[in-house]
């Protein structure tokens, strides 16, 4: 009797531990309904003059030795740099991105093959932010003559543009908001809660591309003048209504 009571007594927590093992109970249920959706975009702008620019001046030389181009390079880059902040230009506003020197082959103009002599360029570039437009023609004339033969990239914009954007959002939203009513009301629907909201902020700036060796080039771009023109900001929204 007594194996007999030890047999079940094992039967029994074999029993158990199947139990507890095993995958939790599945109840079945009736799956949520889809929610039926609609997606509209709808698009705000707003027009604003420049007030503000932001330009890349460089001084490029090419010299036999290294050191004679560095030196070069940067005698002409104190004056321009002297000549920035001699017409205004905040030293905060002033930012030296880039400086780069490597050798480069010399060619036969005739032939086109090296001649095995090279030469060393050296690029010295600088970002400068300029916060008067009226003056920004006679700073590139200023600049120039002072030792910048590079000139890139003149970009406009506008210092202060959050409450312009806020604006162009709101009237965004509001289109979207009336292409969806228009759409669920030709086709006999309600609109529900809004599901989702994607926007994106699109600037064109005008851009000035100018670039010179030597300084011919840029002291003729310089002498034009600048028109920034007006900037479109435009502020497209994509939203998903749900529809019932």
């Amino acid at each position: 009797m007594k194996t007999k009571s030890i047999f079940v007594a094992a039967a029994l927590l074999l029993a158990v531990l199947v139990s507890a093992c095993g995958g939790p109970t599945t109840i079945n249920q009736a799956a949520a309904p889809a929610v039926r959706t609609i997606s509209v975009s709808g698009a705000g702008q707003a027009y604003l003059v420049p007030d503000i620019a932001y330009i890349y001046l460089g001084v490029h030389t090419e010299k036999l030795t290294a050191s004679e181009s560095v030196t070069e390079n940067n005698a002409q880059t104190e004056k321009m740099i002297k000549a920035l902040r001699d017409f205004g230009i905040d030293a905060k506003d002033i930012r030296t991105t880039s400086f780069s020197i490597w050798p480069m082959d010399k060619y036969d103009p005739q032939t086109g093959t090296p001649t095995g002599e090279k030469t060393y360029v050296v690029d010295n570039t600088v970002y400068v932010t300029i916060r008067d437009l009226d003056k920004l023609g006679d700073l590139l004339d200023t600049v120039v003559a002072a030792g910048a033969n590079t000139v890139n990239s003149i970009q406009f914009d506008v210092a202060d543009k959050d409450e312009v954007l806020k604006a162009a959002r709101a009237d965004a939203m509001k289109t979207a908001a009336s292409q969806a009513q228009e759409l669920a009301d030709a086709a006999g629907l309600q609109l529900g809660e809004i599901q989702s909201i994607e926007f994106y902020d699109s600037v064109p700036y005008p851009v000035f591309e100018g670039k010179g060796g030597g300084g011919g080039g840029d002291v003729a771009a310089a002498a034009v003048p600048i028109q920034p023109g007006q900037l479109t900001f435009t502020v497209t929204v994509n939203v998903k209504y749900a529809i019932k």
